[in-house]
């Protein structure tokens, strides 16, 4: 099974689906993940899975205020296929 590590910046929808499905009332402390990536940073993530792969998608407030608008409704079906989500980024926003 691959682990493949995401931010939220580069969320696909069928990932941010499944995280909101997964977690419908957000997630709390018991739900993340804290390790070491290969620069020796620590990292929050929360895990999402599929048949062949897990998603560690990296944990931030934008994280959960996307998870909180996100709508499967708003994509057409094209839409589900693309690589990635362009999410609007804010002046203040901290790189997590």
């Amino acid at each position: 099974m691959k682990r493949i590590i995401i931010d939220y910046k580069k969320l696909t929808p069928e990932i941010l689906s499944m995280l909101v499905q997964k977690y419908p009332d957000g997630y709390d402390d018991r739900d993340v993940l804290v390790f070491k990536n290969s620069k020796n940073e620590t990292v929050e993530a929360v895990e999402v899975k599929t048949e062949d792969t897990t998603y560690l998608v990296k944990i931030s407030t934008r994280l959960e205020d996307t998870m909180t608008k996100f709508d499967v409704e708003d994509f057409e079906t094209d839409e589900m296929d693309m690589n990635y989500v362009d999410l609007p980024q804010s002046d203040n926003e901290d790189d997590d």
